[in-house]
């Protein structure tokens, strides 16, 4: 079976956690993307999506001029290894619900990203299943009221 490294997607833009949002939110429209690594150098420290942007600045009043990528971008990333299987990363992917994941060396360092769309496209590539997983809803997260459900 192939690796990630034969498929990914190499040369990735990235941004830095010092950024602020509106230069993370400008270089995703300049690359018609949605999701955007975070490096420190070239060490992978988070990802920041459109939504993050979204729901945990904007949606609060923030200024994206005025707030830093790493105030809102998530810092528990799944990643895979270049030298993983496709079918090792596919799992992954469906496990975890993610279209897209970073792809590091095994010195640690971001050497790509991969995404559901790269596999789709590889012949020999069954991606129907992840995609059902991927795309299986998953019910909202609510605050704990800190009491114990009732059993009647």
């Amino acid at each position: 079976m192939k690796s990630i490294a034969q498929v990914m997607t190499r040369d990735v833009t990235v941004v830095r956690p010092d950024d602020n949002l509106q230069q993370a939110a400008q270089v995703m429209r300049d690359m018609n993307v949605g999701a955007l690594p975070v490096c420190d150098g070239k060490r992978l420290v988070g990802m920041i999506t459109d939504r993050d942007i979204t729901i945990r600045a904007v949606a609060d009043g923030q200024a994206p001029g005025a707030v830093r990528v790493s105030d809102v971008m998530s810092d528990q990333v799944l990643w895979c290894f270049e030298d993983q299987t496709v079918g090792e990363v596919l799992q992954q992917m469906g496990d975890q619900q993610i279209r897209r994941i970073p792809v590091i060396s095994r010195n640690m360092e971001l050497v790509g990203v991969v995404s559901l769309g790269d596999l789709a496209t590889e012949q020999g590539v069954d991606t129907d299943s992840t995609l059902g997983d991927i795309s299986a809803p998953v019910p909202p997260e609510r605050p704990s009221t800190g009491k114990q459900p009732s059993r009647h």
